[in-house]
């Protein structure tokens, strides 16, 4: 690999920052993160990067304001030490979320982290599965867009017997992700008919399709609290579902998900590492699936200018 790339990491996900590093072939670039006593972060780049093309992995992830901040500063350190090109890779962008005006008097909030990534020194953004594709066009710099369904549909392929299933939306809004999964693992597609009425609270009503008798799998780009598994999980038991599995590409698992998930009827639960999940939040029906190759691919390909669009024909 060519020595002008280097790869950096916050603090979110050094895990997988390490392994993209190590399916590179590459060491994790140095640089020293700190707090002045009044809370204030510092942060210093270790080595030359003059010229060179850099990328940031760095997940929103909790504390979502310190990670945010972290990465606009690394990319302001970088920018000042004269890296040629500065990649943010944000594995999870969790303001994607806050993609409408859909109340009186709110922030587009996943537009004005578009606006800031680009002023803290971005050049380009690398990210996975975004919540509202709309987000991608509050970017002004170029964005490459992974999705992990590939491997949700190879992990499906080898555990479940497909005869029988059926992949479940959990609101309209997910149909077209769900039907994304649906159509590579060739099957049929219902569609739950949801009203979220709080943060932690979703009202489930209708099935559209048939899912009586079937193996479900519900597809969702992330788990925060669970509450909407929750509410699915009923809404499908009481349309007489055989089982339940679910895939979800960000596996924020907040508050009680855990909980929620071991205590529910679900069977197995697969999400990738785009997010650390840490051992406290670990289960025996919770598989995580590693993007690190994935990511490591699309790096290699925007060093060299390779397509990255080319990953997914």
């Amino acid at each position: 690999m060519s020595s002008d790339l280097k790869i950096f990491s916050g603090g979110a996900n050094l895990q997988l920052a390490t392994q993209i590093c190590e399916t590179l072939g590459l060491g994790l670039s140095r640089l020293a993160v700190s707090r002045f006593s009044n809370d204030n972060l510092f942060v210093q780049i270790r080595e030359n990067v003059r010229e060179k093309d850099v990328f940031v992995v760095q997940p929103f992830t909790a504390p979502v304001g310190d990670t945010i901040m972290e990465l606009f500063i690394i990319m302001d350190a970088l920018r000042s030490a004269s890296a040629r090109r500065i990649t943010a890779v944000i594995p999870y962008f969790s303001y994607a979320r806050s993609d409408k005006k859909d109340a009186p008097r709110i922030s587009i909030t996943g537009r004005l982290m578009a606006d800031l990534i680009r002023t803290a020194g971005a050049d380009r953004v690398l990210t996975m599965d975004l919540h509202s594709d709309a987000v991608h066009g509050f970017f002004s710099i170029p964005v490459d867009h992974l999705t992990a369904i590939p491997y949700f549909v190879e992990h499906f392929r080898e555990r479940l017997d497909l005869d029988n299933a059926v992949v479940v939306a959990t609101d309209a809004g997910g149909a077209k992700r769900a039907g994304r999964l649906a159509q590579r693992l060739h099957l049929p597609m219902a569609i739950i008919d949801k009203r979220r009425v709080a943060d932690t609270e979703v009202v489930q009503g209708l099935v559209v399709g048939e899912v009586k008798g079937r193996d479900a799998i519900i597809f969702e780009d992330e788990i925060s609290t669970g509450g909407t598994l929750a509410a699915s999980v009923k809404t499908l038991a009481a349309a007489g579902v055989k089982s339940i599995h679910v895939g979800a590409t960000h596996g924020v698992l907040c508050g009680p998900a855990v909980n929620r998930l071991v205590d529910s009827p679900i069977e197995s639960v697969a999400v990738t590492d785009t997010v650390h999940v840490p051992r406290e939040k670990q289960a025996d029906k919770i598989h995580t699936l590693s993007v690190a190759p994935l990511f490591a691919e699309a790096i290699r390909r925007i060093h060299t200018g390779e397509s990255v669009g080319a990953l997914f024909d």
